[in-house]
């Protein structure tokens, strides 16, 4: 076991009809005037966005809004977030959706606070001395923004995506009503799962440091949100499998299945934000492409961890050598991938990488990563390739 800081500052409102809370959790946190960010139509066509709205003009908070957050969100509209920001003389920002808002506004929120070019700390050049405050209203279970201090941003120059990580990015509060999430494609439903449990298993697949208590905690999560995700591909209405499944994307990224750890591998979220950048696929649907790939490449150097999974997780019987468990394991995932119609390597995922992209995707994520990085097995420019290519 290593040492330990956990820390969530973000206030939960969790449950039917939450939404309407968010006048008053925004005067709780000082907001006066505030950037409503979104992404698509949708929560406009759902309704969703008059209510915020409606509910605002009911409280006299003033606002104004920006759309067009899309999946890999794009550098240009946060730094057009920013000089809106400016201009308004904004002084909270209120995210409505998912990953993609959330990751787009707290990157606003960086550049709003701090002088200079906010690809800056994305480019791992400097640190964020502060944030513009955020809240946020879930529409999509699956990155964990509203609870983490993470976000993702994809630099249209080059199709450079790279992530940043600052407690001042926390979120001052997450409204989380599951019934906003019954109106996902379940493509994306399914994609939102598997992030949701990729977020645990990079933490999980560690050569460093364990607790009992934090394997136990992330061991449950995966398993329910397995058996959960299962349930919304044959019924996407049901409450109760949502609400498991958005609680479960709250926990599986605000650190708590990682306390003790090393901080875990982190190398498929590496390896498919490469793929993000360059293919713009959804992110889910990246990571399950590349899983088994990493898994294969990577298990026998971290097999205790891979034969404790398949037989806590996976449901493996405790029959043969570790390296068959472990083995098993692996095709066990890969099953449930298929079970609720994710990918399990490029060609599932619609990309026909060729062998100079898969070079050029495996030298930007090296450079991503200054030149290496895994727990469960370091990887390098040449393993990365070998990883692509093995997922073809």
């Amino acid at each position: 076991m290593f040492d330990f800081k956990y820390y969530t500052p973000t206030k939960v409102v969790f449950g039917k009809g939450t939404e309407s809370k968010v006048a008053e959790l925004i005067k709780e946190f000082g907001g006066k005037k505030v950037l409503i960010h979104y992404g698509g139509g949708s929560v406009i066509r759902s309704g969703l966005m008059k209510k915020v709205t409606d509910t605002l003009d009911e409280a006299g908070i003033s606002y104004v809004s920006l759309g067009g957050a899309v999946p890999n969100p794009r550098l240009g509209l946060v730094r057009e977030g920013i000089e809106l920001c400016k201009k308004e003389n904004i002084d909270f920002l209120l995210a409505v959706g998912g990953g993609s808002a959330i990751d787009s506004a707290k990157a606003i929120g960086y550049g709003v606070f701090n002088e200079g070019d906010v690809w800056d700390f994305y480019d791992y050049k400097r640190q964020a001395k502060g944030c513009l405050p955020l809240g946020v209203i879930l529409t999509i279970a699956a990155t964990g923004s509203e609870m983490s201090d993470s976000s993702v941003i994809t630099k249209e120059e080059g199709l450079v995506k790279r992530g940043y990580s600052s407690d001042f990015g926390r979120a001052k509060f997450a409204i989380m009503n599951p019934e906003l999430t019954m109106t996902l494609p379940d493509y994306q439903t399914s994609c939102g799962c598997t992030d949701i449990m990729m977020h645990t298993m990079e933490r999980y697949f560690s050569n460093g440091g364990h607790m009992e208590l934090t394997d136990s905690l992330a061991e449950g999560l995966l398993r329910t949100v397995k058996e959960n995700a299962k349930i919304l591909v044959k019924d996407p209405k049901n409450y109760d499998a949502r609400a498991e499944v958005m609680w479960a994307g709250s926990l599986a990224h605000n650190g708590l299945t990682g306390c003790g750890s090393d901080g875990g591998d982190w190398m498929t979220h590496k390896l498919e934000h490469e793929l993000g950048g360059l293919y713009d696929v959804a992110h889910g649907a990246g990571l399950a492409a590349i899983w088994g790939s990493w898994a294969r490449y990577v298990y026998k150097d971290c097999l205790p961890r891979f034969k404790r999974f398949a037989i806590k997780v996976m449901d493996v019987p405790e029959v043969g050598t570790d390296e068959e468990i472990a083995l098993k394991g692996i095709e066990a995932v890969e099953d449930f991938y298929r079970e609720i119609n994710m990918p399990t390597n490029l060609r599932e995922l619609g990309v026909n990488a060729t062998e100079e992209d898969m070079k050029v995707m495996a030298h930007k994520c090296a450079v991503g990563v200054n030149g290496g990085k895994g727990s469960a097995k370091f990887l390098k420019e040449e393993d990365m390739f070998a990883i692509f290519k093995a997922a073809k």
